[in-house]
């Protein structure tokens, strides 16, 4: 199994743990949607991880298919979970404020806007992609999975 299993499986446990024991409210639910939606598509880089590492030919087919067949929903998927998590966002500085001292806010503000460029960046490889538009999608990938696991943290 690859640590990225893993760690979207702890992540997606802690957001469901918190969700589910804390107070239920809207804007944590539009958050709790738009986390779903980003695990979803950042599963795929432990997909490819995946396919690479294997030396089973048949699991490498076998996840070579899967990815095809969830390729044409990864720009959609990313899309809505950028509007899931602006409402959320929109939600919770409606009920607290742009109270920039504290962590959950800051780091909530960090991980919309790298969210905002890793969905442009995903769209802007789907008009022509370069090894360059690549690299920065998937580089913009790790910092929104490590941004979101400090949002949750806090």
């Amino acid at each position: 199994m690859n640590k990225w299993y893993l760690l979207n499986s702890l992540a997606l446990g802690y957001a469901l743990g918190s969700f589910f024991t804390g107070a239920i409210s809207l804007p944590s639910f539009f958050g709790l949607l738009g986390l779903l939606l980003v695990i979803f598509n950042w599963t795929r880089h432990a997909v490819f991880k995946t396919i690479r590492e294997s030396s089973d030919r048949q699991q490498k087919i076998k996840f070579a298919n899967l990815s095809k067949r969830i390729l044409p929903f990864h720009k959609w998927t990313g899309t809505a979970a950028l509007v899931f998590i602006m409402i959320h966002g929109a939600l919770m500085l409606n009920k607290y404020g742009l109270f920039l001292a504290n962590k959950k806010i800051t780091s909530g503000l960090l991980a919309a806007i790298i969210l905002i460029c890793l969905v442009i960046s995903g769209w802007l490889r789907w008009y022509r992609t370069t090894p360059a538009k690549r690299y920065v999608h998937w580089g913009l990938g790790f910092l929104i999975f490590f941004f979101v696991l400090i949002h949750l943290l806090f």
